[in-house]
């Protein structure tokens, strides 16, 4: 077994070991249900009595004493009458029984402990062999208590889920620990507000985030890098509504996919439009506006814009999850024969957009699962190719990289790129998908060397994703300090005493016209202060200008960092400025 499915199994021991702990502690709880997850496990329960995360101290004493008994899972298969018996008096495990049955899926059991510490529960598996050998217990500790409506659903009734935290060795979860404390600190809504980039605003919407004239420069300036890397390859911008009548997202396929996830509008005739969720079925609609011969292929359409979900209020979180995001999308209408080439150039536009800021990169090839065909469009033969080409462009490209089953769209396979942060964490970025589907729907096709008609496929690569999604990772990545040609502030100018004034004023003068984006500071505060406001604002360099500048005819630069570097005239300053924008160091 490898070492990343032994701590997954680790981490669904703990959940079941978790509901032991609680039932023997709290005998009215009802648990739900408790999966392992990303950095340990939760399970939910419905207390008679609430509990606190002051409570939980005692939950995990209890599960370390528990867990001395635990040597080995025990599983058997029952049917629906038995199971319906052993669970009778709790409503949530009788509504996943039948979900089970339903989908014509055996019912199995799993049971751990002796005496007390005995703990059965409704389980596919996946659990640790020896939970007393293999599961130490200073490597796993219970964080807090959250409310979790039952199945996701806030028409269901609001159950406690109580988080833990679980790893390998007590090193590997003290190292998460400190990654979470400076992971609050680097938090992008907090800095989002200290540095002035957006806001919400209770009148206008929980998830649709308002942007400053700093933060929307941000979003411009990274839309120009992202433009200007596709315009190497050919890719031309298109502009589309931002609504469109359901007959495209019933053509499409996302009206009965996604219905409740779309924002309706009825117009005074009458007539059902949405909100778009996405880019790609309104430009489906500018490839089939003329008929394509084979040579003119392929046909490349860039769009930066907004999108609109309906996202239940509980999952919104800061820029991470919001209702009107604003996608980087491309969309490539080729042949099947050009699809490498064209997953290549956006491959490379991917990986030198996230090194400019010192993203480590993985790889995930997301397949299809073979023993499920039912959930994919298009025959195996299809499938097979489509995956050996990814499989191909990997080993092309000497990447980091790894296959997860199971995770394709069932329109085609794809790959999503996994960016490390400067702290550790790994996030799924920018993501190449091949698409047999909507060319289908849309009957989208070439004309081919023999004058016959020929379907064509389609490739979606959106390089930041959502802009929004990407900030609220890059903020956290650099703890707000933006390399200098992103930066929304470039250099301050702050002026000792105000006899210093009209000199900075000029200086400030020749930044603002050498294209450097420049503020001035002349307020009668102290130089101590000006300098700290500028530190806390994360403003690269800032200019100090005193007696011994002005009789120098210089400026004494500072960098946010680096500190003093010294006196510049300011023609230097300039020339040093434009060389680092330029380069994007």
């Amino acid at each position: 077994m490898n070492k990343e499915l032994s701590l997954e199994h680790k981490r669904h021991t703990l959940a079941h070991l978790l509901a032991a702990a609680i039932l023997e502690l709290y005998p009215d709880t009802k648990n739900a249900i408790g999966p392992a997850i990303d950095n340990g496990f939760y399970y939910d329960f419905e207390f008679a009595t609430p509990i606190t995360d002051a409570d939980l101290k005692a939950v995990e004493k209890q599960m370390k004493k528990f867990i001395n008994t635990w040597k080995a899972f025990s599983h058997k298969e029952v049917t629906h009458t038995e199971a319906k018996e052993i669970f009778k008096n709790n409503p949530y495990k009788l509504e996943l029984i039948d979900e089970i049955v339903k989908k014509g899926e055996k019912i199995t059991l799993y049971t751990c402990g002796e005496g007390k510490s005995e703990f059965t529960d409704l389980c596919r598996g996946g659990h640790s062999e020896n939970p007393q050998k293999e599961i130490d217990t200073d490597a796993f500790k219970l964080s807090h208590i959250a409310g979790a409506y039952w199945r996701g659903d806030e028409k269901n009734k609001m159950l406690s889920r109580i988080y833990g935290l679980a790893f390998d060795t007590k090193e590997d979860l003290e190292a998460y620990k400190k990654q979470q404390e400076e992971a609050k600190k680097r938090d992008h809504k907090k800095l989002g507000r200290e540095l002035d980039l957006f806001t919400f605003s209770d009148l206008v919407g929980a998830g649709l985030p308002l942007w400053t004239p700093k933060g929307t420069l941000l979003r411009i300036t990274l839309d120009n890098f992202v433009w200007e890397l596709r315009e190497r390859y050919g890719y031309q911008k298109v502009e589309i509504p931002h609504i469109t009548k359901k007959d495209l997202y019933e053509t499409s396929g996302h009206w009965q996919k996604f219905s409740d996830e779309l924002f309706k509008i009825t117009t005074r005739e009458e007539h059902t439009f949405a909100m778009k969720p996405m880019n790609c079925p309104h430009h489906t609609q500018i490839y089939a506006r003329k008929q394509w011969s084979y040579r003119e292929l392929p046909q490349r359409y860039a769009n930066t814009t907004m999108c609109y979900r309906d996202e239940q209020s509980g999952e919104l979180s800061g820029l991470a999850r919001v209702r009107a995001f604003t996608q980087d999308d491309a969309h490539v209408f080729c042949r099947m024969s050009d699809t490498k080439s064209e997953f290549l150039k956006v491959w490379d536009i991917v990986h030198e957009f996230y090194s400019t800021f010192g993203f480590k990169l993985r790889v995930r090839l997301s397949l299809h699962d073979p023993a499920q065909p039912e959930k994919y469009l298009g025959g195996e033969e299809r499938w097979n190719m489509a995956e050996g080409m990814l499989r191909e462009i990997a080993k092309e490209k000497k990447a980091d990289a790894f296959e997860a089953v199971g995770e394709a769209a069932f329109y085609g396979p794809k790959l999503d790129f996994m960016a490390k942060d400067s702290i550790g964490r790994e996030w799924q970025v920018a993501t190449i998908q091949l698409d047999m589907n909507l060319p289908e729907r849309f009957d989208l096709f070439c004309i081919n060397e023999k004058g016959e008609k020929e379907r064509i496929v389609m490739i979606h690569a959106a390089i930041m994703g959502s802009i929004e999604r990407f900030l609220s990772i890059l903020i956290e990545h650099t703890a707000g300090n933006f390399p200098l040609w992103l930066a929304p502030v470039q250099v301050r100018v702050l002026s000792v005493r105000d006899t210093h004034n009209e000199y900075a004023e000029n200086v400030y003068k020749k930044l603002k016209d050498a294209g450097i984006r420049a503020e001035i500071s002349l307020e009668d505060v102290g130089l101590g202060k000006k300098v700290r406001g500028a530190k806390e604002e994360r403003v690269p360099y800032f200019l100090i200008i005193g007696d011994k500048d002005i009789e120098a005819k210089k400026v004494t630069l500072e960098h946010l960092d680096k500190g003093n570097l010294g006196q510049l005239s300011i023609d230097e300053v300039i020339g040093k400025l434009q060389e680092e924008i330029k380069s994007r160091k």
